[in-house]
């Protein structure tokens, strides 16, 4: 493997953007080397700069649900960019999309469209704090809500892997309101109900952390919140801007059967298309603008190539037993990984959720906090990711992010995949 053009391509984007990157989970300052300049996707392979093909598993961080170029998705597409690429009006494309997002999703009854998570996650909490009447927010160590001031509190996703817990720049009244707990711990959770009464507008959470490894939280400790809001009459906020529409098509919510009050959704509903949205009941999204007080806008919120795009993917995504295939695919390369690296007594143990993998370098089976996350692991990581890239499999570079299976991964190709990858668990651990 050669990262000649890849090399000159990086030395060339130093001089126009910070670090070479437009944004810093592209880098590759965790796992050494030069980060790979992407020239082309295609099903479950992605192409860099210097021709060389690679089994793709972060599929662009997640939204790549059905594989890279899709052809029905990007028929859609050009379809859409024939007839115009904004018009900052209402359009039918929004329409479509809802449409059959409510089709198959009885978590929400209205939504807003965004061009981001980060959008979408800024919007819920505004939405929260004018529908409450406060002002305090709960989030959890190590779950991640896009780069928003107040949320840019020990969070995770590039933070994690840069090694710090919060963003410079960020003021230090806005850091006051956030108040930041463990997760899957319920003494700490009432104690800052209590601490906190009348004051807390909203809990938000990842209820499949999922930015900071892969911290699957009990049930119990989901259901254990959504009582505890209740009862103290705090919205909770589902942050499923991973997990919607990738675990299930009702996301986390669907899965556990838990009804939050908000919901974040992001990538997958853009089909590779920059899209957020957050929705809830009708009633709490009156309070949004222009029915309600709460101001949100966009100039190009529901885009009418990005909505296509999303409808596109989803429409695929609604067919019988989609989910459930990829549970099953998910599983058998987990599976074959876990065997391997238990065989041969390595630290690595894969955990998953749907489609969603970790490959923890621990082996330990229940990380459920970020505390639990032995930062020297990641050495192994960096390791991992060298070799597994001399292999033709890529991954995220950051042993903190999660793989994604999309549907163009075919059992027989996983089975390859899991081969290559245990290959560079062994060069790993030689």
């Amino acid at each position: 493997m050669t990262r000649a053009t890849s090399a000159q391509l990086y030395e060339e984007a130093l001089q126009y953007f910070p670090g070479g990157v437009n944004s810093p989970v592209r880098a590759f300052k965790s796992v050494g080397g030069t980060p790979l300049f992407i020239d082309k996707g295609e099903g479950p392979f992605i192409w860099d700069a210097d021709g060389q093909r690679y089994i793709d598993f972060n599929a662009s961080w997640g939204p790549m649900i059905l594989g890279h170029n899709h052809p029905k998705v990007r028929e859609e597409i050009i379809k859409a960019v024939e007839q115009g690429t904004s018009f900052g009006t209402p359009t039918r494309a929004e329409n479509r999309l809802a449409n059959l997002i409510f089709k198959h999703n009885k978590v929400i009854e209205r939504i807003r469209f965004t061009s981001s998570g980060t959008e979408a996650a800024m919007s819920a909490i505004r939405l929260a704090r004018g529908a409450t009447g406060r002002d305090k927010i709960i989030k959890f160590d190590g779950c991640y809500h896009g780069h928003v001031d107040s949320l840019l509190v020990k969070a995770g996703s590039g933070l994690a892997t840069l090694g710090t817990s919060s963003s410079a720049g960020v003021p230090e009244a806005y850091a006051k309101e956030t108040i930041v707990l463990p997760l899957n711990n319920k003494v700490a959770f009432e104690q800052a109900l209590m601490d906190y009464k009348d004051q807390i507008a909203v809990v938000a959470i990842e209820p499949i952390p999922a930015n900071n490894g892969l911290l699957l939280q009990d049930r119990d400790f989901l259901t254990f919140i959504r009582a505890k809001t209740k009862e103290h009459n705090i919205m909770l906020l589902f942050d499923e801007v991973i997990s919607g529409f990738r675990v299930g098509f009702e996301g986390a919510a669907g899965l556990y059967d838990i009804q939050p009050d908000v919901v974040c959704y992001g990538k997958i509903i853009g089909g590779g298309m920059p899209v957020g949205a957050f929705g809830a009941s009708a009633d709490i999204m009156d309070q949004v603008a222009p029915v309600g007080p709460v101001y949100q806008a966009g100039t190009l919120s529901g885009n009418p190539v990005a909505m296509t795009a999303g409808w596109a993917t989803l429409r695929e995504c609604s067919a019988a037993g989609f989910y459930d295939e990829l549970h099953t695919k998910t599983a058998r390369l987990v599976q074959a990984v876990n065997t391997h690296a238990d065989t041969h007594g390595y630290p690595l143990h894969v955990v998953h959720q749907g489609s969603i993998f970790w490959m923890a370098f621990s082996k330990e089976e229940h990380i459920r906090a970020a505390a639990q996350i032995d930062s020297g692991s990641m050495s192994h990581f960096a390791r991992f990711h060298a070799a597994a890239l001399e292999r033709g499999v890529y991954f995220g570079p950051s042993g903190y992010e999660v793989g994604f299976v999309s549907a163009a991964h075919t059992v027989e190709l996983l089975d390859e995949a899991a081969q290559r990858i245990n290959d560079a668990l062994d060069a790993t651990f030689a």
